[in-house]
């Protein structure tokens, strides 16, 4: 009688901690939505943009694909921002940064301005998309880590989708003020988010980088399954910032020298381990493939593409579109539920390889289309759609939370920050550099070769993916590095030089 109260006991407190990691992760992964309303909402918004500003091609799609530039900016300053201040508040920083960005676009009065809006909005989003995934999986036990860490990745779609039901919504206004609403009204969700990260503990794991035991202590014992599980997290945590496990108190001395931004840059770019180099790789290949392989030419230029199939009306676009965001959210939350039970690598290579075949289909769909001018071709057309529905349906059951879950979970603690900086870097100039020449990509090798070109790129991707990465599904952060192929050994003799380091500067001070 008293084992099964104790059992039930210890379920009841396992449940609460469960969902209060996932009210924590929810809040956190909000910052991805400010980046999945800008793509969804441009890509309604820039039908009426050029219209009324009377621009170019070329004008039109460096507007698009320039905010991952300028985001390139905000992720590596996240990076040192939430090392300096902590995970919590640089989401707020973020927040305030894209609000402020949001309102200069829905302001804009000429190209140059809604440029302007558009820099300071991708320093936002550069910080929100780093530090979403980081806190998250920082914050998350190992057995519900990929079903948290995926949540950025789902609001990016909600936001998408919102994006794309403020085109509708805001379609029938009068040109010159229909698209400012749609941009300006971004400012809100941001201001939300701002208001409700007061609501989140901050990172266990930056606690422990600051000393701060108590804290992270007491943060580990509300989000793990049981109080041994917290204290085995905090051992763990320590050996990786370098802290004796032995040593114990409510604030204790981080070794400046192990946390200081020039070791971590000598750590991860400038002279790593095989183990190190190799995680870094797969972090900037995976986010270096999951845009290569066409995934903003879909949704950025949906209306376009839906176009060039053969789908005329401004509605009908926008409509159409809208059932894109539709299958792309739904699609994702199917992903959270599979991330801890199918695994890392069964979704990802099937991901990988359903994008091929739906990338296949779109191209010839719409060649077919492309050599027949002014003709119905039904069966194109419908292609055309099935094939859309079909790529996103497999690019967010896989590839789409995939970079996000993997990358914040693969690198040490100490180059974590910097590690996902990188990460993203490599997310946004790739997405940038497919956003800026999809137009013209498609005028110099057509729509549809645009199309294949992609599904070229992504069985390369699944040959990296296959050859490459290792499941990590179901382990601690701390014991990623084996997998990688850092040995026991080294591992060992790296947490004994920072106790020993550790140590030495007790007793100076």
């Amino acid at each position: 009688m008293a084992s099964a109260m104790l059992e039930d006991a210890v379920e009841r407190r396992k449940k609460s901690n469960v969902k209060y990691a996932s009210f924590c992760a929810i809040l956190a992964s909000m910052a991805s939505i400010i980046l999945g309303y800008d793509i969804g909402v441009m890509s309604g918004a820039a039908i009426y943009i050029k219209k009324d500003l009377e621009i170019t091609d070329v004008q039109l799609e460096i507007l698009m694909g320039i905010l991952n530039v300028y985001s390139l900016i905000g992720s590596f300053a996240a990076g040192r921002t939430s090392d300096w201040i902590g995970r919590r508040f640089t989401v707020v920083f973020a927040a305030a940064i894209f609000f402020v960005g949001a309102l200069l676009m829905g302001f804009a009065v000429d190209y140059a301005m809604l440029m302007a809006g558009r820099f300071v909005a991708g320093v936002g989003v550069g910080y929100a998309i780093m530090i979403a995934p980081v806190y998250t999986a920082e914050i998350a036990p190992a057995v519900s880590r990929g079903f948290l860490t995926s949540f950025p990745e789902v609001f990016i779609n909600i936001g998408i989708l919102l994006g794309y039901v403020s085109n509708y919504a805001f379609a029938r206004l009068p040109l010159h003020l229909g698209w400012r609403v749609m941009l300006g009204i971004g400012a809100v969700p941001s201001a939300l988010l701002a208001l409700m990260v007061f609501g989140m503990p901050e990172s266990p794991r930056w606690l422990v980088m600051k000393g701060r035991l108590a804290d992270a202590r007491a943060v580990l014992e509300k989000t793990s399954d049981t109080p041994e599980g917290a204290a085995e997290r905090l051992a763990d945590i320590k050996v990786a910032a370098g802290i004796p496990k032995d040593l114990d108190g409510d604030v204790v001395t981080v070794p400046k020298e192990r946390s200081g931004e020039s070791q971590v840059w000598k750590e991860l770019i400038l002279s790593p381990t095989p183990a190190i180099r190799r995680i870094l790789l797969s972090a900037v290949g995976l986010h270096f493939f999951q845009q290569a392989s066409g995934i903003d030419s879909v949704v950025l230029y949906s209306p376009r593409v839906f176009r060039s199939a053969g789908i005329t009306d401004d509605n009908t676009l926008l409509g159409t579109t809208c059932a894109v965001g539709v299958t792309k959210t739904l699609f994702i939350l199917v992903a959270t539920f599979l991330l801890d039970r199918a695994g890392r690598r069964p979704l990802l290579l099937t991901s990988t390889g359903g994008m091929i075949i739906s990338l296949i289909g779109l191209g010839t769909g719409l060649t077919v289309v492309g050599q027949h001018p002014g003709a119905k071709i039904p069966w194109a057309v419908a292609l055309c759609i099935m094939s859309i529905l079909a790529y996103v349906s497999f690019f967010s059951i896989g590839l789409g939370p995939m970079a996000s879950v993997y990358t914040s979970e693969i690198f040490p603690l100490r180059v974590r920050a910097l590690g996902y900086a990188v990460g993203v870097a490599s997310n946004r100039v790739t997405s940038g550099v497919i956003s800026m020449t999809f137009l013209s990509l498609s005028k110099a090798i057509t729509i549809g070769g645009s199309f294949f070109l992609y599904s070229g790129i992504a069985g390369l991707a699944w040959v990296f993916f296959f050859t490459y990465l290792p499941e990590t599904r179901g382990q601690t952060l701390e014991e990623m590095g084996r997998l990688f192929g850092m040995e026991d050994t080294d591992m060992a003799e790296e947490e004994s030089a920072a106790a020993k380091e550790k140590v030495v500067e007790m007793r100076t001070s």
